[in-house]
């Protein structure tokens, strides 16, 4: 079992994401130990990229501060290799084709194995075009991750069939961002892939309150929350790391 996979091994995964480097590498550093001891059961890192599409005003802001305080991806990788000296929890890079490509994939893929990463979201890279990057996923071992959308519709159980870690259910259209209504077709999208294999599925985009989290836990196998704790981030700053385990403890609850 990989350890993407053992993170929905124990009931309902709570997966927080924050962006690395906001407010610092440091604090990044500390947040993602913080919030493992706080139950999140894996963890989503955002590589700072200048035009993340996928993103709300909410995460452009955190990236746009992460690559003004100098952040790299070279350092994102040596704070990961800090980070698992002394935590195991599963961690996943969200970043886009182009970051990936400029760094050279092989590179990309293989520092991630080196470091500890375990997996790699990809927003942009259609299903379709994900041989550009799949062979150095499996030659070092990185799952690819794959996202589906309400609007994914028949190719849902093309997907599923060879969706590798987890599926990333995209809860809504448009980009990231806390909403107050959830999609209602998050239920069929997830009995689509079902029907496929069974394979865990994780609802993400929009979740900010417990109780949001905690329906959406009814329907999938684990719940992504985002832009909620991006913004506890930059409301707090360098004193963000007990406000965002608090929020991380409640929201590990409301899925349990």
């Amino acid at each position: 079992m990989s350890r993407v996979q053992q993170a929905f091994a124990n009931g309902k995964a709570f997966i927080p994401f924050i962006t690395a480097g906001d407010p610092s590498l440091e604090i990044s550093e500390e947040l993602v130990i913080k919030m493992a001891e706080e139950g999140a059961d894996l963890i989503e890192l955002g590589i700072p990229f200048s035009d993340p599409i996928a993103e709300g005003v909410v995460i452009q802001r955190a990236d746009e501060r992460a690559l003004a305080g100098g952040t790299t991806t070279d350092k994102i990788f040596d704070m990961v290799q800090r980070i698992r000296k002394v935590c195991d929890v599963p961690m996943a890079f969200m970043t886009y084709v182009n970051p990936v490509f400029t760094y050279g994939a092989g590179r990309f893929m293989k520092n991630c194995r080196d470091a500890g990463i375990d997996a790699v979201i990809v927003p942009d890279l259609p299903f379709e075009e994900k041989e550009e990057l799949l062979p150095y996923c499996s030659e070092f071992g990185i799952d690819l991750i794959s996202l589906i959308a309400p609007t994914s519709r028949e190719r849902i159980r093309i997907i599923a069939k060879e969706a590798r870690g987890f599926v990333y259910c995209v809860s809504s259209m448009g980009v990231t961002g806390v909403r107050k209504e959830i999609s209602a077709d998050v239920g069929e999208m997830i009995r689509l892939v079902k029907e496929v294999r069974d394979i865990p599925c994780a609802v993400g985009f929009g979740i900010s309150s417990p109780e949001q989290a905690a329906k959406m836990a009814g329907l999938s196998d684990g719940v992504i929350v985002g832009s909620a704790i991006v913004k506890i981030v930059e409301q707090y700053g360098e004193g963000c790391v007990p406000h965002v385990a608090e929020y991380v403890r409640a929201m590990k609850k409301a899925v349990s």
